[in-house]
């Protein structure tokens, strides 16, 4: 069986609430980032690889009245934060011991990736990996799937998906990948189980 998986609140840690309350004591300057930075698509054309990224802080400070410097400290501290869920890399060792082969599918920034594959030792699980900034393409569009699919080959009826997001999840289902709406390692593994998988 394939089993793709879903980087970002799956693998590793991605509480961006909770990294700008760390970061900023005041709640407006939070909630302002949060829907105008985080929440803008800025953020995703930073996924797709298209915006550098100090011309998308400049563009946010534009657009929330924060300095660039407080816009670029938040920017900068979103690597260090995505750390694995010790759990999920464990259920993912575990996979790949039975056999199963493992890739990865994720909307990111170049820095976040590079930051993990710098300091992180799980990628050695995955048989392919698949990263938005890389192919300038983010999940839901259909083509990420498509690219993803045709590099490696697999049969979408063979292959299952695995992401904390719905809208992920169902732009999966239109090619005929079964998937699982991640909550958390153990009730992963019970849903494969279910699927017939594990």
């Amino acid at each position: 069986m394939n089993i793709i998986f879903d980087l970002g609140g799956v693998v590793v840690r991605w509480e961006p609430a909770a990294l700008l309350a760390q970061i900023f004591d005041d709640p407006a300057t939070c909630k302002v980032l949060h829907s105008e930075f985080i929440g803008h698509t800025d953020w995703l054309e930073l996924d797709r690889g298209t915006m550098a990224p100090q011309d998308a802080v400049a563009r946010a400070a534009r657009r929330t009245g924060l300095s660039e410097a407080a816009v670029g400290r938040f920017l900068n501290h979103v690597p260090p934060a995505l750390l694995p869920i010790a759990d999920t890399v464990d259920f993912l060792y575990r996979l790949k011991a039975q056999g199963h082969s493992l890739y990865c599918l994720s909307n990111m920034h170049f820095a976040s990736i590079e930051y993990l594959e710098r300091t992180h030792g799980f990628w050695d699980v995955f048989s392919g990996k698949v990263i938005s900034c890389r192919v300038h393409l983010c999940k839901p569009e259909a083509e990420i799937y498509a690219y993803l699919l045709k590099s490696y080959q697999l049969d979408a009826a063979e292959t299952v998906f695995v992401d904390d997001l719905e809208v992920n999840l169902a732009a999966a289902r239109r090619f005929g990948i079964r998937t699982i709406r991640f909550e958390s390692s153990a009730q992963c593994a019970e849903e494969l189980r279910l699927l017939g998988c594990v």
